[in-house]
């Protein structure tokens, strides 16, 4: 299945196509990259509903926010170092503190932006809107939940922040983990392989690296579940604690700074409830630099191999 690659953007375009047929009150924004993201696909057929407000990232925000006073339903979109990187103030004040129906949808999020560097690669936005009240934050794993994401979010009421990429493989794709239909939960993380010896959590493209360190392990006798946890608040509690205590070592995999992601927020349930040996493999507190994609992952140690190393370290005794 990994051998099947789709744009999470081009989803993304898609899903709001369709919600425009069913959804009247949705009403989507862009701040230059409608183009970019695809949501121009829905300005071309629903123009009346679609407010393209140039390169204003802290307008963009606002602008969301009052349409969804007025009683819609708002989509805003942009590159993900722009939103939230320049709008924190807007987002915290304006849409999470009056919880607000604002679905913030960025992309190019991580350093598989490539070569546009360190000042285009959003490293720490899990980390920030993770920590607002009120703001739920999801990152899909391939086009397909980008898709079932987008659209199931529409009829839960309030902010969500969800951070697609830009794709790293053959015209900005992403390998293909689901089937078509995906069915998004609330809080609720998949279980793609289930396993005894050793917990993978991973949200967006680093679940496909994390199912391929999986096959890996398991040719050296080491069964490892993974568990894509697309929703990073609010975080499936109950699952992590089910396999702390099934597997007793957990390795997490994330684009992103590992220091308030996806990885931090398995530590604090663990910590909390049944402490276990926890290892995050991500970016280890560094800014990006310009580079293809894969090269770059490679060197910040965001591959199977790096993995599988943190599955073994997990799996030693502690001294």
């Amino acid at each position: 299945m990994l051998e099947k690659l789709g744009s999470m953007r081009t989803a993304y375009g898609e899903a709001l196509l369709e919600l425009g047929e069913t959804h009247p009150n949705v009403v989507v924004l862009g701040a230059d990259t409608t183009e970019s993201i695809k949501s121009g696909m829905f300005g071309a057929k629903f123009p009346e509903r679609f407010f393209n407000l140039g390169i204003a990232e802290q307008n963009l925000v606002g602008v969301a926010a009052g349409l969804a006073l007025a009683g819609k339903t708002a989509y805003a979109g942009t590159y993900a170092i722009f939103v939230p990187g320049k709008c924190v103030d807007q987002i915290r004040n304006i849409i999470a503190y009056a919880n607000l129906d604002v679905k913030l949808i960025c992309s190019h999020g991580g350093i598989s932006v490539g070569p546009d560097g360190a000042s285009h690669q959003q490293l720490e936005d899990i980390a920030i809107l993770r920590a607002i009240p009120k703001m739920r934050v999801v990152v899909p794993s391939d086009a397909v939940s980008v898709k079932g994401i987008v659209k199931s979010i529409a009829d839960i009421p309030g902010p969500f922040y969800v951070r697609i990429t830009r794709g790293m493989v053959k015209g900005s794709s992403v390998p293909t983990i689901y089937e078509e239909g995906f069915d998004y939960k609330l809080g609720k993380a998949n279980v793609l392989r289930d396993g005894s010896d050793v917990a993978i959590f991973a949200c967006g493209v680093m679940v496909a690296v994390a199912l391929r360190a999986a096959e890996s392990l398991a040719a050296k006798g080491i069964n490892a579940a993974v568990i894509d946890s697309h929703t990073v608040k609010p975080i499936d509690e109950d699952l992590v604690r089910k396999y702390a205590r099934q597997c007793g070592s957990i390795v997490t995999a994330e684009e992103h700074n590992v220091l308030g992601g996806l990885g931090s927020a398995i530590c604090e349930v663990v910590t909390e409830d049944h402490p276990v040996k926890v290892i995050r493999v991500g970016v280890k507190d560094r800014f990006g630099e310009s580079g293809e994609a894969q090269e770059l992952f490679n060197k910040y140690g965001l591959t199977a191999e790096k993995i599988e190393e943190a599955v073994m370290t997990a799996r030693k005794p502690s001294v």
